[in-house]
């Protein structure tokens, strides 16, 4: 769903301009031959004609004009917070810049100490293509098209004339949505979703940058903080993306060495693209003339130094320009791009951002402030965070998988392959240290056919091998191990990276270039971590690396990157148990490292859904523990989730926005006194109660029957969705499917099962079992962060819900026991949920909370006949399939996956 970050939602415009698409589709509909559909989507007609109606049709104008809600919605959001910022009131905005900065004057932060903690906070989004989007990607262009249009009716200088040619624009692009279809035809492959991700990378996220740091100097502005501060710190946020498209293999067969490789060379051929691009759009921008300012010595010395270093090649760039050395200096740089035809290409990005802070001083050295500003900033800003690699290409691979290929890493070398499968933890230490030991491989390098498992991790490796030795470490990332759920997970790494040449010798010994990172997902794991991280640190391998890779990146000190999951943890625990499970293994894992001397870089994996960790940004930045944000964020932007806060540049500048800002000011607020929340005893008994009730729900018999019947998971899973299967390793249980599709079905059948269900008994119990207690965490629930980000989800999720509809696909069950038997549960917990939460708040969520009142109320009746579809189409299509009559069940399962992908648009997410 999507809700401003405030509380300035202009409900009437919202939908005043719903109304205005709504009739514009309609005339599309009726112009194209589909007037069965357009009365459908007016409610005083709805009910006329439905039987001459193409289903399909009928499913795909639902889904259409989802999208066109949530268009608007985005675009009000947007309005509202131009509206607040013209008054001077964007401080009320929610994560603002300017409630930020208004916040650090409030703890006694002067602007200088403002700017050191602006410039110190880094912000790396990594972009991922899990399987949540269900739309084409040339459907993505038609909605950004329509989007702009849409702004564009905010132009209030508009003649009437003009107004009418806008609306005949928008039918066109209608036209084209309609014309082209919802979902795709073939499941995408892993082509689509790299092109999708490079799109984002090369043209979307490099036009925000300008935005995005004009946007600081408005707040800075607007709060009235220093001048002279800004103008000569020009404070900023490090920014920086990462992918997982080609690095991700965690249990995705299609992800090779040599897909790696290709989107690699992608990335780094996107950046200098890129760059080459902006350098020559600056080039001519900066045709300042000599004889009216003469350049200033650092300036000509660094144009006669590249000169000389390009030969030939210098001579002609600078024979290009005559009396025009700030040219010159450009067209220098382009010619040392590497991947060129100049001679001496420059190294790395560091050495370009060096020759243009020459260009930038030389420019404020002869008074051309607003040019240096203007031209030059925005090209530092590029440089600095798209570098020559675009995004740091992180690997990700489960622990099973490697420790099945060092089994057969063992056999190859005349050891004893299987026994290391079968030991304990100390077995399997004393073989991985021994070897740790020892510099020589298992193998003859470049040998295949070791086994399926050994021969994918060791040809990745040599194709990071490669790369670094190539182009340097800067586009890649970390060497990721889900599912850790021990020290002999990461540690067998070291091995693999030493089986592909990927360790360097140093004088103390070998090292890894990479950080190798834990990933700790479910409950057991998360409550297990920071005795994992402090046996890890503790080997002297992992500590030599550390300090090798902060002295390769000019760190002041050994950091280790620690990734937290937030989909398993809340899949086998519930909600309650999974915010604040990881709440507590930070607080640990924090701790571990003021331990050994390392600073850790905690690694966010959020979904798109509640239930998947996702929600409002600034209270998910305020509800983590104090230090372990440190002024550096890392986190997953997963699927759909791009496109809903990227796509279009307004909101993306905002979303950006909200990173930055909310990891400044959770840094600063940060007290290095703080002691622990005297909450924090009793989130612990909840959380423990709410998951044992979540689990004996999952521990039912015949659970997997019910979630199989009342969620359409059969048809998520012939969905053309993604490139990634939705299950691990093919078994059907609830262990075995991936938490996108597990979410993803729930929210489908409006259970949303994994983002309420346990909370309610739980706070029950505390309440008739320690009512004092009970007392103090309602009091408190607007003013601990982490107590409101749990409360506010889990009631979200529970507005979300719907019973009536529960019921309509709990129908599908076959097992009168086993639905009745498990309904019951499941509607005596959600009148539990509701009664709680009715009493936190002090009244009913429709009342207490009416965004999201008002927002499902835009959507219920469409939702409500959308639903009516689905549960007739899963019976129909379930028959089918049970009959083998294959030509039916084809027909029924293209208009089913229409209604799977029309609910999303819907109720806003997937998985």
């Amino acid at each position: 769903m999507s809700f401003a970050s405030g509380l300035h939602v202009d409900f009437e415009k919202i939908q005043r301009d719903y109304a205005f698409l709504i009739d514009c589709f309609r005339e599309v509909l009726i112009e194209s031959g589909d007037a069965p559909a357009a009365r459908l989507l007016d409610p005083a007609t709805a009910g006329d004609g439905a039987q001459d109606a193409d289903p399909e049709r009928v499913i795909q104008a639902a889904s259409v004009a989802f999208q066109l809600l949530r268009m608007v919605e985005e675009n009000a959001n947007a309005q509202s917070r131009r509206v607040l910022q013209q008054k001077g009131r964007l401080h009320e905005d929610s994560g603002s810049w300017e409630q930020t900065l208004r916040g650090l004057g409030a703890r006694g932060l002067d602007a200088a100490a403002v700017a050191d903690a602006v410039d110190a906070a880094r912000v790396e989004a990594v972009l991922t293509a899990h399987p949540t989007e269900a739309k084409r990607q040339t459907v993505l262009e038609h909605h950004r098209a329509l989007y702009l249009l849409l702004v564009g009716r905010e132009n209030t200088m508009y003649t009437d004339q003009e107004r009418e040619a806008l609306r005949d624009r928008i039918k066109a692009s209608l036209e084209s949505l309609w014309r082209t279809g919802e979902i795709f035809l073939e499941k995408p492959d892993l082509e689509s979703e790299r092109r999708h991700v490079l799109h984002f990378l090369r043209h979307v996220f490099p036009e925000v940058l300008p935005p995005l740091r004009a946007r600081l100097h408005q707040a800075w502005q607007a709060e009235g903080l220093d001048a002279t501060v800004l103008a000569e710190r020009r404070p900023w946020p490090r920014v920086r993306f990462g992918s997982w498209v080609g690095g991700d293999r965690d249990g995705h067969p299609f992800v090779t060495a040599e897909f790696t490789a290709e989107t690699l060379a992608k990335l780094r051929a996107g950046a200098l693209d890129l760059l080459r691009e902006k350098l020559r759009v600056v080039a001519v921008r900066l045709s300042l003339s000599d004889r009216l300012q003469p350049p200033p010595a650092a300036l000509t010395a660094m144009v006669e130094r590249t000169a000389a270093l390009l030969g030939p090649a210098g001579e002609r760039a600078v024979a290009r320009n005559p009396g025009e050395t700030w040219r010159q200096a450009l067209n220098l740089m382009l010619a040392r791009l590497p991947d060129g035809d100049g001679p001496a290409p420059y190294a790395g990005a560091a050495e370009l951002a060096a020759d243009l802070a020459v260009v930038e001083e030389a420019l404020r050295a002869v008074g051309a402030h607003r040019l240096a500003d203007d031209a030059l900033l925005p090209l530092h800003d590029l440089v600095e965070t798209f570098g020559f690699h675009l995004a740091r290409l992180d690997i990700r691979q489960n622990s099973r998988f490697h420790e099945l290929g060092f089994s057969q890493l063992m056999t190859r070398a005349g050891l004893d392959g299987e026994a290391f499968l079968a030991a304990d933890e100390a077995g399997r230490r004393a073989v991985l240290d021994a070897e740790l030991q020892s510099p020589r491989p298992f193998t003859r390098g470049g040998t295949r056919g070791i086994g399926p498992e050994a021969d994918a991790v060791v040809a990745c490796h040599r194709v990071l091998a490669k790369e670094i030795a190539a182009h340097g470490a800067g586009g890649l990332g970390a060497l990721i191990v889900s599912m850790t759920r021990s020290v002999s997970d990461l540690l067998v790494v070291y091995l693999f990276a030493r089986e592909a040449g990927l360790l360097e010798e140093t004088n103390e010994g070998a090292v890894c270039p990479l950080n190798v990172v834990p990933l700790f997902e479910t409950i057991d794991d998360l409550e297990r971590s920071a005795a994992i991280l402090d046996d890890y640190l503790g080997h002297p391998m992992v500590m030599r690396s550390l300090r090798a890779q902060a002295e390769a990146w000019g760190l002041d000190g050994p950091l280790q990157q620690v990734m937290v999951g937030y989909s398993d943890s809340n899949k086998d625990g519930g909600i309650w148990a999974s915010r604040w499970g990881l709440y507590r293994a930070q607080e640990a894992l924090a701790e571990v490292g003021r331990k050994h001397g390392v600073r850790i870089r905690f690694f966010h994996g959020r979904g798109g859904s509640i239930s998947r960790g996702a929600g409002p940004t600034h209270r998910f930045l305020k509800a983590l523990p104090p230090h372990a944000l440190n002024g550096d964020l890392r986190l997953t932007e997963q699927g759909e989730v791009i496109s809903q806060k990227y796509a279009n540049r307004i909101t993306a500048v905002h979303n950006l926005e909200l990173l930055c800002a909310g990891t400044v000011r959770s840094t600063a607020a940060a007290r290095p006194d703080a002691d622990a929340h005297p909450l924090a005893p009793v989130m612990d008994t909840v959380s423990e109660a709410s998951r044992a009730v979540y689990a004996e729900l999952l521990q039912q018999d015949g659970f997997m029957a019910f979630f199989s019947g009342a969620t359409p998971i059969d048809a998520i899973e012939a969905a053309r969705i993604g490139s990634r299967p939705v299950r691990r390793t093919g078994q059907r249980t609830v262990a075995d499917l991936r938490a996108i599709p597990w979410v993803f079905s729930w929210s489908q059948s409006r259970f949303y099962l994994s983002g309420w269900y346990g909370v309610g008994s739980a706070l029950t119990r505390l309440k008739d079992q320690a009512p004092e207690d009970h007392a103090r965490l309602a009091a408190a629930v607007f003013d601990w962060a982490p107590l409101h980000y749990v409360i506010s989800s889990v009631a979200t999720s529970l507005a979300t819900a719907d019973v009536d509809i529960m019921r309509r696909y709990a129908a599908l069950v076959e097992d009168a026991g086993v639905r009745d038997r498990l309904m019951t549960l499941i509607e005596e917990e959600y009148a539990r949920t509701r009664d709680a939460l009715r009493d936190i708040y002090g009244g009913p969520l429709s009342d207490t909370r009416p965004r999201i009142h008002q927002t499902l109320e835009l959507r219920r009746p469409a939702l409500a006949q959308l639903h009516d579809r689905q549960v007739d189409l899963l019976g129909r299509w379930r028959r089918a399939r049970v009959e083998q009559d294959a030509e039916t069940a084809a027909v029924l399962e293209g208009r089913l996956l229409l209604t799977v992908n029309a609910i999303a648009a819907g109720l806003g997410a997937t998985g």
